[in-house]
Formats: C-alpha cells, structure tokens, sequence
C-alpha cells in the first residue's frame, strides 16, 4: 500500500482533548511519548503505519522516531489483537517457575502460535518481558489484569471465564 494511499486516522474530540490534557503534564512534549501511544492504542485498536504517522505528526516527530518507540516496547501492539491479549511473562524469576510450560499449555489449549490469534478473535498469545511480578512466578497479564502462581488447572479457569 502507497503512503498516500493509507487510510487517515484521528483522535475523538475526547481522546483529543485527553492527548492535550496529557501533554500539558510533562516539561517537554516529546516526553508525553508513551501514554501518547497509550492513548492512540485505546483509540485505534492498535498502533497502525497510520496511526503511527499521527502520532508522529501530534507529537512533532518522525514516523521513524514514533515506530522505534513502537516497536521496543511490548506493550504496543502493530498488528490487530484479540479482545483477551494474552501475555506470559518469560523473564528471570517465571522461567524457572514454570513459565515456557505454560505458555505451551496455552499454545495447546487454543492451537495458537505466539503472535496468533484464535480464529474466532477472542485470544492472542504473546510472550513478554518482566511484568515486575516476580514473587508470583509464572505469570501473566490479559489485557489490563494479572493473575499470578499458575498452574494449568489455574490457567484453564481462568481462560473459559472469559467471553
């Protein structure tokens, strides 16, 4: 797809009025990057080429610039999600916890790759860096909640309570 072809994406006067409203609270606009990315994530869905590029624009930056904090940061997402994103942590304290053994249960479980979603767009799975639970290895955060010491029989609760 061209750049000029892209579609045009633009904040709610809502999100507007809260991307000002988090701007004003920081010395330097620049700084405001991550809960302006936040904000754009809640908005779109995801952090789209589009997106992206009005990030860049509202902020006074480079798409390049705006695209390299995207993609350093596990908490961005580039691509559409499921409506539970599934994040297992994988970092020092969950590993030896037990961490790679669920997330091939949860792989198994809903026949899921990291970085898929299930066909019916209710689950993605991803692994991430250290979620600063480390005393309640393994864990995971779906979506905004964590849930801490699983166990297969924990994780299986925890996935049919969801819709």
């Amino acid at each position: 797809m061209e750049k000029n072809d892209r579609m045009a994406v633009e904040f709610s006067p809502e999100t507007l009025e809260r991307f000002h409203e988090t701007v004003s609270r920081y010395p330097k606009k620049e700084a405001a990057m991550l809960p302006v990315l936040y904000l754009a994530q809640q908005e779109f869905g995801y952090l789209s080429p589009e997106a992206i590029d009005y990030v860049a624009k509202l902020m006074g930056q480079s798409p390049g610039r705006v695209h390299g904090v995207v993609s350093f940061y596990t908490m961005y997402n580039m691509k559409p999600i499921g409506r539970h994103h599934i994040q297992v942590c994988r970092t020092l304290s969950c590993a030896p916890g037990g961490a790679e053994k669920i997330t091939g249960f949860i792989k198994k479980k809903l026949a899921i790759e990291l970085g898929q979603t299930t066909a019916d767009g209710r689950f993605t799975l991803s692994e991430v860096e250290c979620l600063a639970s480390c005393g309640t290895a393994p864990m995971m955060q779906i979506n905004d909640d964590y849930y801490e010491n699983l166990n297969e029989e924990k994780v299986t609760e925890i996935l049919d309570s969801l819709k």
